[in-house]
Parts: structure tokens; C-alpha cells; sequence
């Protein structure tokens, strides 16, 4: 009966009559050097995460100036699409400086709402 194919053996069960497989012992490994392990170990243990991109943090404006408020006035008027991301990105102010400067300027009638649901308001400028 001897052995077969692959690492396993197969061998009559004694009580039973049936074969059944035991494994047998490899014995053509290589024996690699313990300090070669080690170093190989070390290199293909674990894959290596890029951290990514990182945007560079922009020093954001928190309060006009009266020169500040002058552009902004002058400039956003001119957007076609004006959002308070879209303020907020251009003259380099914080969001919330953004939402006040839009609601002053829908105020004063300078830009008109398209859509103003709580999440993203939306406004173009008045022809």
C-alpha cells in the first residue's frame, strides 16, 4: 500500500477495515540560515500603507475687514454659482463668515436664491 501521491499516506484502519489518511513528515525543505530568516521575515511581513495626501491647512479670516467686506461685496456679486464652500474657498474665510456674508447680501438684493435647503444653500447672482 505504501505511499501515494502529494504528503499523505494512506493506511488500512485496523479496526474497521477502511484507509485513512495520516500526514507524513516533509523532508526536502531547505534549511535557510537563522539570521537570512530574520531578515526575510522583516521585509515581507506586512505591506506598507502610504500616509496619502495631506492637504496643506489655509489660514482662514474669522472677521472682515472693512476692506475685506468691500471685495466681497464687489466680488461675490459676480459668481454665478455662490455656495458658502464656494465663498468660503475663494476669499479665504471661515464657513460660517461665508453663510453671514450670503444672507447679507440676499438682503440687500444683490444675489437670489436657487435653492436653500438646511444643508447647502445655493444662490446666483441678479441680472
Amino acid at each position: 500500500q505504501g505511499q501515494g501521491k502529494g504528503p499523505q499516506a494512506k493506511e488500512p484502519c485496523k479496526d474497521i477495515g477502511v484507509e485513512h489518511r495520516t500526514m507524513v513528515a516533509k523532508t526536502t525543505q531547505k534549511k535557510v540560515d537563522p539570521k537570512k530568516a530574520a531578515k526575510l521575515k522583516g521585509k515581507t511581513a506586512k505591506k506598507k500603507w502610504s500616509k496619502g495626501k495631506v492637504k496643506e491647512k489655509v489660514a482662514k479670516a474669522v472677521v472682515f475687514t472693512q476692506a475685506e467686506y468691500d471685495n466681497m461685496l464687489k466680488d461675490v456679486a459676480g459668481y454665478k454659482l455662490i455656495t458658502p464652500s464656494v465663498v468660503s474657498d475663494r476669499l479665504k474665510i471661515t464657513g460660517s463668515l461665508a453663510r453671514r456674508a450670503i444672507a447679507d447680501l440676499e438682503a440687500s438684493g444683490t444675489i437670489r436664491p436657487l435653492s436653500t435647503h438646511h444643508s447647502q444653500l445655493i444662490y446666483t447672482r441678479v441680472n
